[in-house]
């Protein structure tokens, strides 16, 4: 019986998805770059656009913060919080807009029960400590993978979960621009030309998701391929 794909085939793999998300990854810092320069009508700014989308979900009790970094906006459910990077929060453009959209999608599914966020969520203890540990349990697992092979299954084990929390990840991504969008559209607080643009950036965003996916899955097939070659 033979792995479904070979070790260096697999690596090989990871090598082109590196590349690739590279490629997404600078490609995402352009299209950003481009459309924060790209202001929209009423001023409104990242701050005020996430107020105002949780204001007409109907969602109280999240509030919007500031954070330092840039790209490094998020939504914490255990808080309670969005917080936009400073190149957001303050600023009134449409990438701005995008941004603070997609966060507050978050809040809305949160508020709404969203399975597959409550899944993510519910894993996050576990990938934290996985995240972590993992190479050194797989570098321990190889080293004795003639004396103790069970450690290196586990070290593959907590590879799955990571690969698992990624899969997990790209329905959350992609429902939280999907509601973005809608509202975006939905409040008219974007023209349709802006629209185009503000999907076009949360397009790019959401691939940066889809080739972490593809690469933590490449990385689990390539250590599945070395547990069945050994």
């Amino acid at each position: 019986m033979y792995p479904i794909l070979g070790v260096n085939a697999a690596w090989f793999l990871i090598i082109v998805i590196g590349v690739v998300g590279l490629i997404v990854q600078t490609k995402l810092q352009s299209v950003f770059n481009k459309y924060s320069k790209v202001p929209f009508p009423g001023g409104m700014t990242g701050k005020d656009i996430a107020e105002k989308m949780l204001r007409d979900n109907g969602i109280t009790d999240v509030r919007v913060t500031a954070t330092p970094g840039k790209l490094t906006d998020n939504f914490n459910p255990r808080d309670k919080t969005i917080n936009l990077s400073e190149g957001v929060y303050n600023s009134n453009s449409v990438a701005a807009a995008a941004v603070a959209a997609h966060e507050c999608g978050h809040a809305v599914q949160h508020a709404r029960g969203y399975k597959p966020l409550e899944m993510r969520a519910a894993l996050v203890p576990v990938i934290t400590i996985s995240s972590r540990f993992s190479t050194w349990v797989i570098i321990a697992g190889i080293l004795l993978i003639n004396t103790f092979p069970a450690l290196f299954w586990i070290g593959i084990l907590m590879v799955a979960l990571s690969a698992l929390f990624s899969i997990i990840t790209l329905p959350v991504e992609y429902n939280a621009s999907n509601r973005a969008m809608e509202w975006l559209r939905s409040s008219r607080t974007l023209n349709d030309q802006q629209l185009g643009e503000a999907r076009i950036a949360l397009n790019w965003a959401a691939r940066t998701y889809l080739v972490a996916a593809l690469s933590a899955i490449a990385v689990l097939l390539y250590y599945l391929s070395f547990a069945r070659r050994n």
